[in-house]
């Protein structure tokens, strides 16, 4: 079953000291990660309600574009992830994905077209790319083998205290500017400069790391052939979950389909990531001891729960709730995923192989998030929170049915 996919042995309760014990580069791409998440998140809180109200976009529109952004981030992860492993130097590739994405902020509230919009997320989501994967790999080379769940876990867990705090900002200013939404996303620039200059300063490359001063071989396809079935069985397992949970730019639609006031929208990714943040860290740590499957079965189930409330709900209270339970989902899920990814992959492949996870991963978020703009246009938006809910019942079905190794073996 899953916890065969990583070959996991049992881990010591997890210390008090432990989360203090991080490296400080740890601490610095989390806080890098929150102070960039402040910024997107800022500008995403608002972005679908200033494209449908105020560029006149359709829903299907708002679909393909999250999907096309997303799955352009996911192309652009396989090629930045191999030649981070072929170069050696994550930070390099990681500070020029974060400084295109501080680049675009200013785009946003220029934007007078959907063609401006879709132009500044293309990069953005370039610069996600090419970012993503080198970090992910480097924070696996800088955590101690027995701390990485603590470590994706830390990272999550200050990423999303950046996306509270960017709904929770754009909440305020959008009062402070009487609801001038191009004027409250000029804010989202300070943090994203923020971002870059914590990176550039505090982030260093590991001493020691394999093939450091010599010449490497190219990455050839034999290379992808090097990563295990193990390995293939968890690309596998987070498309499966990024078809069950589509753009949480309908999160932001269905606030204000139920009723809440536009400069109020973001209350609904404030409340998400409110429970993302304050479960990201212990969950990650909880991956460290605890049985993969469980978690992830957990995930599935709080996915399931927030897909009826967000169908069923008739006014904010319950679509609020509905957001709680994404937030925790996310919590239990998304460093899991990351941790199994760099646990059944050869140290020297590890970029490539956050790489192709994110490539299937983001292919799929374009196939749901344009479904979920199909559904919304044609059958409403309660017909798309319950096919999120039957894909992640569907996800929960094979992940019980499915084993790895027959019993006994």
């Amino acid at each position: 079953m899953v916890p065969d996919m990583a070959k996991q042995t049992p881990q010591p309760p997890i210390k008090q000291g432990r989360l203090r014990g991080l490296p400080a580069a740890i601490w610095a791409m989390g806080l890098a990660s929150m102070f960039m998440d402040t910024s997107s998140e800022l500008i995403h809180s608002l972005l679908p309600v200033f494209m449908v109200t105020g560029l006149g976009a359709s829903m299907v529109t708002v679909g393909v574009l999250e999907g096309v952004a997303e799955a352009t981030a996911a192309i652009t992860k396989i090629f930045s992830g191999a030649l981070s492993d072929f170069l050696r130097k994550r930070k390099l590739l990681m500070v020029l994905g974060y400084s295109l994405a501080a680049f675009t902020k200013p785009v946003f509230p220029l934007a007078n077209s959907i063609g401006w919009v879709f132009g500044a997320r293309f990069v953005d989501r370039v610069g996600k790319g090419i970012r993503g994967a080198p970090r992910d790999a480097l924070v696996a080379d800088i955590a101690p083998p027995e701390s990485r769940g603590a470590a994706y876990g830390l990272r999550q867990a200050l990423d999303s205290v950046g996306a509270v705090l960017g709904p929770l900002l754009a909440v305020l200013f959008m009062a402070w500017f009487a609801n001038n939404m191009r004027a409250v996303m000029w804010v989202a620039v300070l943090p994203a400069v923020i971002t870059v200059a914590l990176l550039i300063l505090y982030v260093h490359e590991p001493e020691g790391t394999d093939g450091a001063g010599a010449v490497r071989a190219r990455l050839t396809f034999a290379d992808i052939r090097r990563l295990s079935l193990r390995y293939w069985l968890v690309v596998l397992l987070g498309a499966v979950f990024t078809l069950a949970r589509f753009s949480e730019a309908f999160l932001v639609l269905r606030a204000q389909d139920v009723g809440l006031g536009i400069g109020y929208v973001p209350l609904m990714m404030i409340v998400m990531n409110v429970f993302y943040a304050s479960c990201a860290y212990p969950a990650g740590a909880a991956a460290d001891r605890f049985s993969p499957r469980t978690l992830l079965l957990a995930g599935l189930a709080l996915l399931i729960a927030a897909d009826l409330l967000l169908a069923a709900a008739q006014g904010p209270p319950v679509a609020f709730a509905g957001a709680a339970l994404w937030g925790l989902h996310m919590a239990l899920t998304q460093g899991l995923l990351s941790k199994l990814v760099a646990d059944v992959s050869p140290a020297d492949l590890r970029g490539t192989a956050f790489g192709v996870f994110n490539l299937i991963s983001g292919v799929a978020l374009l196939l749901a998030s344009v479904i979920a703009g199909e559904l919304w246009e044609s059958l409403g938006a309660s017909a798309t929170f319950v096919a999120g809910g039957i894909f992640a019942a569907l996800a929960a079905c094979g992940l019980l049915a499915y084993r790895l190794r027959p019993k006994g073996t």
